[in-house]
């Protein structure tokens, strides 16, 4: 009896561990990201652990208008600020990698554009109802640190107004893309770790 007592308080105990372990990793995700991006809202932070399930959100059909549109978005600009790759979310499943790799030669078009597509295609994402949950959990530990976030509470309104609709996909707010001017690709974790850091 002594040692199903014991069993079941080092399996509550542990349970409590892993509990407070990730909502850790949630909180220290949520401070790297406003300490790099001061000015990001509810809806960029809800952004970032969504693209860590999910990646860039949808898959890419037309690998064509997917070049093009790249294409397009590097003749954009002459250089985008930032670092040139950041995990997502607290897990790091994908990482953000700044389109400045290949302006500045580090990276050619077409590698780092395969690694986009292949990042795209091998998805294993969860389902809208566990990630519904996923963002139950994320939201609370956000709200239990008190943050001041512009347009807190229409964003968490309108968050859970979309998932309720069984839609998750946003844009960066307005705010985050004037201030910071974002322009990157979602890359798997492993293929960003075994082709692309080594170049950076």
């Amino acid at each position: 009896m002594r040692n199903i007592i014991l069993l079941v308080i080092v399996l509550m105990l542990s349970f409590s561990c892993k509990k407070d372990t990730k909502h850790e990793l949630i909180r220290v995700a949520v401070e790297n990201q406003l300490s790099i991006y001061p000015k990001s809202t509810l809806q960029d932070l809800y952004k970032n652990f969504f693209q860590d399930y999910f990646g860039p959100g949808h898959m890419v059909n037309d690998t064509a208008s997917a070049g093009a549109y790249l294409d397009r978005e590097l003749a954009s600009f002459e250089q985008a600020p930032g670092a040139y790759y950041e995990p997502t979310g607290y897990n790091g499943n994908f990482y953000r990698v700044n389109l400045s790799v290949i302006k500045e030669g580090l990276i050619s078009r077409d590698v780092f554009f395969d690694a986009f597509i292949r990042s795209v295609s091998n998805i294993q994402t969860i389902s809208i109802e566990e990630w519904e949950r996923e963002w139950m959990l994320i939201d609370s530990v956000i709200q239990a640190m008190n943050l001041v976030l512009p347009n807190y509470e229409q964003d968490r309104e309108m968050l859970f107004s979309l998932l309720e609709q069984g839609k998750y996909v946003v844009h960066h707010s307005e705010v985050f893309s004037e201030a910071y001017d974002p322009h990157y690709r979602i890359i798997n974790r492993d293929i960003f770790l075994k082709e692309i850091l080594s170049n950076l």
